[in-house]
């Protein structure tokens, strides 16, 4: 076992949200951490200040004092770092060996699907804090009125939001999981949906423990129906073994009841049919795991949404701005879902689609997930340093939607098009949608 308290760990890319976590948890695991970046900004100050060594990727000595060296899925393996790592002998860990590792170390808690995974461990993490665990936990952004993205701590669990990227959960043996959804992502490694679903089948095969699915979600009721082993269903129809039911969703708020071997009534301070989906898996899991049933109302309650999914932000003119990190069309349909069931009537969505290749696999899937804003515009698309090899652009995404559809969509490629194509739009939610920069914009408009 490579990781162990007093290791050397280095992590090249180490300001993205992602690995800011993992260099948080190594540190406070007793690892002495360092890392290096492209740039110096405010992740990286961050990690400076807990007392996480911090330097420019182009510093000749970045990691070399490292016994095991990570990387971000964005570094690629030619990084003058882990080449010279790999030539002195250090030992090289990519995230799934990463997560193997500590699934050796640790129960792993997961909650996996292709969205709302940092939402629902967030939703976990205040559950077991609520029960008086100090419980370890590694999450795509800071847990708000809990702690930052990534925690260890004194108990053997570690709550981990269980990553399907890249295959980075194909070495990880989870002791219990929550599986709230599947669809198509990530294609560009895996190649066919056929493909992703399989790895998620693995997954829930390797999880010692009990398993948990959100079965209104078709994906996750074909990956659970698939598996060799018992899975726990959640869901609002008369199949699943724990129901949802008397949902009710408001402006910025929700309640409902799950009724299963008993009955639970929960109140979320967070709005959206897919966070009463969340909250139900992460619900039905702790009390799986034997959480008291207060401690999981209370956690719930106590929850105040993850940053960047559907955050108010402020207004403009007569608009409730939001920021939203969706980016595939179910997680799109469910933000507009629970903008329209909270009570706005005429919605505004900006959408800055991410990343070529997910873009072109997506193509015209991406029409009817706007269906419930009333107008949308769309930018150009947000890279994620990938090179276009596909030759989409926004454009092509805006005329999609447009053909699906009677309202008018603008595309306005840069955020000054943007800003100026909504002077002309009128509502009152304005939503901007999308995993890549697109929310930085929401605080010129706020401000202006």
């Amino acid at each position: 076992m490579n990781l162990h308290p007093g290791a050397r760990v280095h992590i090249v890319g180490c300001a993205g949200a992602g690995m800011s976590g993992v260099a948080r948890f190594l540190h406070d695991y007793g690892c002495v951490v360092s890392g290096c970046d492209a740039a110096i900004g405010e992740s990286a100050d961050d990690l400076i200040r807990e007392g996480i060594a911090i330097t420019l990727d182009t510093d000749p000595l970045a990691g070399d004092d490292a016994d095991v060296v990570l990387w971000s899925p964005a570094v690629p393996l030619t990084h003058p770092v882990l080449l010279r790592a790999r030539d002195r002998g250090a030992t090289l860990l990519a995230r799934s060996e990463l997560l193997g590792q500590l699934g050796g170390l640790f129960d792993v808690v997961g909650l996996t699907g292709t969205h709302g995974k940092t939402t629902a461990t967030s939703m976990m993490v205040h559950v077991m804090a609520a029960a008086g665990r100090d419980d370890s936990w590694l999450v795509g952004a800071d847990v708000r009125g809990v702690g930052k993205n990534g925690h260890a701590g004194s108990s053997s669990t570690l709550l981990l939001e269980t990553d399907e990227s890249y295959g980075t959960f194909a070495l990880l043996r989870p002791f219990a999981l929550g599986v709230l959804n599947v669809e198509a992502d990530h294609l560009d490694h895996y190649g066919d949906l056929a493909t992703l679903e399989a790895a998620f089948v693995n997954l829930i095969e390797r999880t010692t423990g009990p398993v948990v699915a959100w079965i209104d979600d078709a994906g996750a009721a074909r990956v659970a129906s698939m598996v060799h082993r018992d899975v726990l269903t959640v869901g609002t129809s008369d199949h699943a073994q724990w129901r949802v039911i008397e949902s009710q969703l408001h402006r910025r708020s929700a309640t409902f009841t799950l009724q299963g071997d008993r009955t639970v009534a929960i109140t979320l301070r967070v709005t959206g049919a897919h966070n009463v989906a969340n909250a139900a898996v992460v619900a039905v899991l702790a009390l799986t795991l034997g959480v008291d049933e207060s401690a999981v109302v209370a956690g719930l309650e106590a929850f105040r949404g993850a940053p960047r999914r559907f955050e108010f932000r402020g207004t403009y003119r007569d608009f409730d701005v939001y920021e939203d990190y969706a980016h595939l069309p179910a997680e799109i349909a469910a933000t507009l879902e629970a903008a329209r069931a909270a009570g706005y009537q005429r919605i505004v969505a900006v959408f800055q689609p991410h990343r070529f290749s997910r873009t072109h696999a997506v193509g015209v899937a991406f029409a009817p997930a706007f269906d419930l804003a009333d107008e949308v515009i769309v930018t150009d698309i947000y890279a994620s340093g990938e090179e276009n090899v596909h030759s989409v652009s926004g454009a092509d995404v805006a005329d999609a939607i447009q053909s699906h559809r009677d309202h008018e969509v603008r595309y306005a490629a840069t955020k000054d098009e943007v800003l100026d194509a909504l002077t002309l739009a009128d509502g009152d939610a304005l939503f901007f949608i999308g995993a890549g920069d697109v929310g930085q914009w929401a605080d010129d408009v706020v401000t202006a």
